[in-house]
């Protein structure tokens, strides 16, 4: 489904612009990704214009709604399942740039750099599974490779798996008993790398669904829910 709309895309201009904004949106929330993990990591390295990022997410999120519907507007024939696919994904890039904004508070709010102790490896790993993730779903999007899409939604379950296992022993206190603040500060980071996690898998299956599935496995068999 993805090629026809990337066709489609070339055809209009204003869709073709659109498109071009929604990719520069998820390659600025990679960008402040990288820059939130090391700042949690590296304590008193906060980057300061997130928050300017985080606001040009924000407009190009409402460029591409206004170029869709001039788009409608005025197409002899717009095609509005390909509309429709465009306004749903950048809804999902703009939440991974809250999430990674979030994350750099949470870094800014640290006394010292991160330090998951027990979980501090399940962490590394996540925090990378998330980046490969991102070099993932943004050649998907351009070159609607569905290899690379599946790959990312796989990766998505794992993340998930894992969050909510350390999340379990987090709540039943068998790691970091007797450090609270090291449990509050891991139990959110876990939350925030999985919730950019599924929004990247959201974006993923753009590439391999129909707009009615995206969020959702491929496989229209299986009852599996958004994130």
């Amino acid at each position: 489904m993805w090629k026809d709309i990337l066709t489609l895309f070339k055809g209009s201009n204003l869709c073709e612009e659109a498109f071009d904004e929604a990719t520069l949106m998820l390659e600025t929330s990679r960008g402040m990704y990288r820059d939130a993990v090391e700042a949690l990591h590296a304590q008193g390295k906060a980057v300061a214009d997130i928050y300017q990022r985080d606001r040009h997410i924000n407009k190009y999120e409402r460029s591409v709604r206004r170029k869709i519907v001039t788009h409608f507007a005025v197409a002899t024939k717009p095609d509005v399942n390909m509309g429709l696919v465009l306004t749903a994904i950048v809804i999902d890039i703009e939440r991974i740039g809250d999430y990674t904004k979030n994350m750099m508070e949470l870094a800014v709010a640290l006394e010292a750099p991160f330090d998951g102790l027990e979980l501090d490896e399940d962490v590394r790993e996540l925090e990378a599974t998330v980046s490969g993730m991102f070099e993932d779903v943004i050649p998907a999007l351009r070159h609607s490779d569905e290899a690379r899409a599946r790959r990312a939604m796989e990766a998505h379950l794992k993340v998930a798996e894992v969050v909510e296992r350390d999340t379990l022993l987090l709540r039943d206190s068998r790691v970091l008993a007797g450090h609270s603040g090291h449990a509050v500060t891991v139990a959110l980071y876990l939350r925030f790398l999985k919730r950019v996690s599924a929004h990247l898998k959201n974006v993923a299956t753009s590439v391999v669904n129909p707009y009615y599935r995206i969020g959702f496995r491929e496989k229209l068999d299986v009852p599996e829910g958004r994130g």
